[in-house]
């Protein structure tokens, strides 16, 4: 006869067998439950195959740790947790978390601080809701990927003009998946993109392109070529089959006229399955013509480029946006002894647009500067799709050409009763089967046999070439970032559009649209809080005393009615 002890001991061991049994199988299995709404921790496919393919090791550094403010802290959490996600997939990856400001000098700290912004990381300082009231830190809120060989900088904060402390954090954890995957992408690559600049049409060129083009010389292989009416300038034969040279091309504000040939060629590239980003003026604006003259007269470009934007989909009008949400620019307003007075006034012609698309391209997008910018209106083509990337505020204007400008204008009211045309297009990118212009033409080049529909295509039309210029540095005329304005020192999201376009062009959908996910945000009601924040307290600290109480008292209650019966 079994006892009871021996059955106890018996239901122990196979227990325990069972037990390390299933923990041994576990190592052939991976299965892990999201269970949240959004499926926050459950990773893209993308970012898994990623992973899985990485073939050397990888260390991140993250500098996200110390006293760091509530916000900051789920940031901290967030990215922590994501990338325990990634060594699940991965045993390549590595981390750590630190604060490089601590126990620092301030010597010393000035010093790394430079070291990192050299690297692409700027510090932040930002005033944090409490409940007495706010808190400024000084963070670098960013990390350092690195696998022995590269650095690649990710920023973890995006930052967005205008929007709420909660909202940027939030924000920044919706791309945190992204922005991580992109960096292990790029110290991974097996193949690099490659991206031409194309010249030879007045282009924007040094020192008003650097940054750009220092930017994509770090992440593609960027050529800056002239076409020269030759067809295998963007296409070559590989096998017996003409394909595109570049995964995409960059058309940056060309200020004279575009031939035949030119043209045949950027529409064989098109149809063969190539992709464009245009950076088009349509009219001539600027304001150094200003400086040289009291008004200066607007007018349109000759580019020649009217037929083919508008067989692919859009018409670039000509005339300019004026914008209530606009830059400020400096001007002279008077003279003291030998010192200028300069002043800052609301310059229309500049709108500041704010990406409100929830295409990954532009979504959480910081605000974008843009000058002298001109409407687009997009035009039905079968098999083409058409999605509205930016548009100025409702709050707009449109100032028809030919006409004169003067720096007098600054003083025109900012009635908004007099800015009733409505949001204005000025970006659009059109994915599909594009036509060719030259369907039914004699082509202007011999000896090649032109497609007249492409496989499949996309492009970006921005109707602002200076989208894509750099300020140059007041005194030393030395390149600033894209994107930062000298004058109101802001930085705009005028870099991370074109970063953004590029990737979509060449990279295609699938890691882009990381960008597309959507984190709830769940703030608690702080007026709420401070009224019955007491109470809840009590309750969560009283309330389960109470239940284990209570809890113990029934069994006690049990127990003793149980077992006192064989008194």
């Amino acid at each position: 006869m079994v006892t009871f002890k021996q059955k106890s001991l018996r239901n122990f061991v196979f227990g325990a067998v069972i037990l390390l049994l299933l923990n041994y199988l576990s190592g052939f299995f991976f299965i892990r439950y999201d269970l949240t709404s959004e499926k926050r921790y459950t990773l893209s496919p993308v970012t898994k195959f990623i992973l899985k393919n990485i073939e050397q090791p990888i260390f991140v550094e993250v500098y996200l740790n110390g006293d760091l403010p509530s916000g900051f802290q789920r940031l901290q959490t967030q990215c922590k947790e994501m990338l325990d996600e990634f060594q699940a997939y991965s045993d390549y990856i590595g981390y750590h978390i630190v604060n490089p400001l601590e126990g620092r000098s301030s010597q010393e700290q000035k010093y790394i601080l430079n070291a990192l912004s050299e690297k692409g990381l700027q510090p932040t300082d930002l005033q944090v809701k409490t409940y007495e009231g706010t808190e400024q830190k000084l963070i670098v809120p960013g990390a350092i990927m690195g696998n022995g060989k590269l650095e690649v900088p990710i920023n973890l904060l995006n930052d967005q003009i205008g929007v709420p402390p909660e909202t940027i954090l939030n924000n920044s954890i919706q791309s945190l998946e992204y922005n991580l995957i992109n960096g292990i992408k790029k110290l991974n690559k097996n193949r690099i993109s490659k991206v031409a600049l194309i010249s030879g049409h007045g282009e924007m060129d040094y020192p008003y392109l650097v940054d750009l083009a220092i930017t994509l010389d770090e992440n593609y292989i960027l050529h800056q070529l002239p076409l020269n009416g030759e067809i295998n300038a963007l296409l070559e034969d590989s096998s017996g089959t003409v394909e595109p040279k570049y995964d995409a091309i960059i058309v940056a504000k060309p200020v004279s006229r575009f031939d035949e040939k030119d043209k045949f060629v950027i529409d064989q590239y098109v149809m063969h399955g190539g992709n464009i980003l245009w950076l088009i003026d349509p009219v001539i604006a600027s304001l150094d013509s200003l400086q040289e003259a009291e008004q200066a007269l607007v007018f349109p470009y000759d580019l020649n480029l009217e037929d083919m934007l508008f067989t692919y989909g859009v018409r670039l009008n000509n005339n300019l946006i004026k914008d209530i949400n606009c830059l400020p620019i400096p001007l002279k307003s008077g003279q003291m002894g030998h010192q200028a007075q300069i002043q800052f006034f609301p310059w229309a012609f500049y709108p500041v647009v704010h990406p409100m698309a929830q295409h990954p391209v532009v979504r959480n997008l910081n605000a974008i500067k843009t000058e002298f910018v001109s409407n687009i209106d997009t035009i039905a083509v079968k098999d083409v799709k058409k999605t509205v990337l930016l548009k100025t505020s409702q709050n707009s204007n449109l100032f028809n050409i030919p006409a004169t400008i003067s720096f007098s204008m600054v003083n025109d009211e900012m009635n908004p009763q007099l800015y009733q045309s409505g949001s204005q297009i000025i970006s659009v990118l059109l994915e599909g089967k594009f036509k060719s212009v030259f369907k039914n033409r004699i082509p202007p080049l011999k000896g090649f046999t032109p497609k007249e529909k492409s496989k499949g295509s996309k492009m970006i039309v921005v109707s602002d070439g200076d989208l894509a210029k750099n300020q140059l540095q007041m005194s030393s005329k030395e390149p600033l970032p894209l994107g930062y304005d000298q004058f109101t020192r802001q930085t705009f999201g005028n870099k991370e559009f074109l970063l953004n376009a590029i990737s979509y062009l060449t990279d295609g959908t699938d890691l882009i649209n990381l960008r597309s996910r959507e984190i709830k945000l769940r703030l608690l009601d702080k007026a709420k809080i401070k009224e019955e924040g007491f109470k809840w307290e009590i309750i969560n600290v009283v309330l389960p005393i109470v239940f284990i109480m209570l809890f113990g008292m029934l069994y006690f209650i049990y127990r003793k009615r149980k077992y006192g019966l064989f008194k």
